[in-house]
């Protein structure tokens, strides 16, 4: 037996107040998907306990609220990639969760466990970059939980690492509900490994004028180009500028992108170099997709 102790809170008090009380020494497990093959294969600690948070109410949730998805952190991404309002809304975030793994993976791993992983390449993370998501952060004082939402960004430190306390937790992600004229699209080239390995993921997210002609808004994600999940700030604002969503902004955009992102070799993903002329590629599908999305815009039912 790897720990000594496995814990199933019904609630965010409970949970948050066991981790308080290993003081660090208990792992959050969900779908355990990383968590477990990584303490298997010698890469994590063996955790003196384990908290299953499955069995919380409400985490394994979607739901629109005040202009907001919300996602809680225990939804799968078998959940994810077939909720109409995600596919509706949210096609990056779809997308994205639909090539993690084999559908054994998908249907257990879950996207709280994919960002809380804190990997630049993780492909919901990248797909909720994209669409503006906030994380909601909640904290066990001693008495009580409070709950901040706060960028996603935010809790990310580096590789592997984010910066939750022992005494933290992830209970959900939002992220607005678009207006019109928005689409989003993800894609993303992988290395068969067992299971699929991600060389470079992008997702974008594009607002167009009532016109269809010029972007109002614009968020491009990508992954791994950096220590963590990255925005290409540089070529959304040349999005923004441009008269017209032509080839000629795409190119400059894609230009950009691959100047301002930190690529690197890597013996088990792909080199640099191709990594720089795939990051054109996907840049090359992606926003156009997402560009067409936006012009077929209509009103949502319900």
């Amino acid at each position: 037996m790897r720990w000594q102790a496995y814990h199933t809170p019904h609630s965010l008090d409970e949970a948050l107040a066991l981790l308080s009380e290993y003081a660090g020494a208990a792992q959050i497990v969900a779908g355990g998907t990383d968590l477990i093959l990584d303490v298997q294969q010698g890469n994590h600690a063996a955790p003196q306990a384990l908290v299953d948070v499955t069995t919380i109410r409400g985490l394994d949730q979607i739901v629109e609220e005040d202009g907001w998805i919300i996602v809680g952190a225990a939804v799968t991404h078998t959940t994810i990639e077939a909720h109409p309002r995600i596919r509706r809304y949210g096609a990056a975030l779809a997308e994205s969760c639909s090539v993690v793994g084999g559908p054994q993976v998908r249907n257990v791993a879950t996207i709280g466990g994919n960002v809380a992983h804190a990997l630049p390449a993780a492909d919901g993370t990248i797909g909720l970059l994209a669409l503006g998501a906030e994380v909601q952060v909640c904290t066990w004082n001693g008495v009580a939980v409070e709950s901040t939402w706060q960028p996603l960004l935010s809790i990310f430190v580096g590789p592997g690492m984010n910066n939750l306390a022992p005494n933290q937790m992830i209970s959900a992600f939002r992220f607005p509900a678009p207006g019109p004229h928005t689409g989003s699209a993800f894609d993303r080239i992988m290395r068969p490994q067992g299971v699929a390995l991600p060389i470079l993921g992008v997702a974008a997210q594009v607002t167009l004028d009532a016109a269809g002609a010029r972007a109002v808004a614009a968020a491009i994600a990508v992954g791994p180009a950096g220590p963590i999940p990255f925005r290409a700030l540089e070529s959304e604002a040349i999005l923004l500028a441009a008269p017209s969503l032509d080839d000629a902004a795409i190119d400059a955009a894609v230009a950009a992108a691959q100047g301002q992102a930190e690529l690197r070799t890597s013996k088990h993903r792909a080199s640099k170099a191709y990594r720089h002329e795939m990051l054109a590629v996907l840049l090359r599908r992606v926003l156009p997709r997402a560009i067409a999305r936006a012009r077929s815009w209509t009103t949502p039912a319900g």
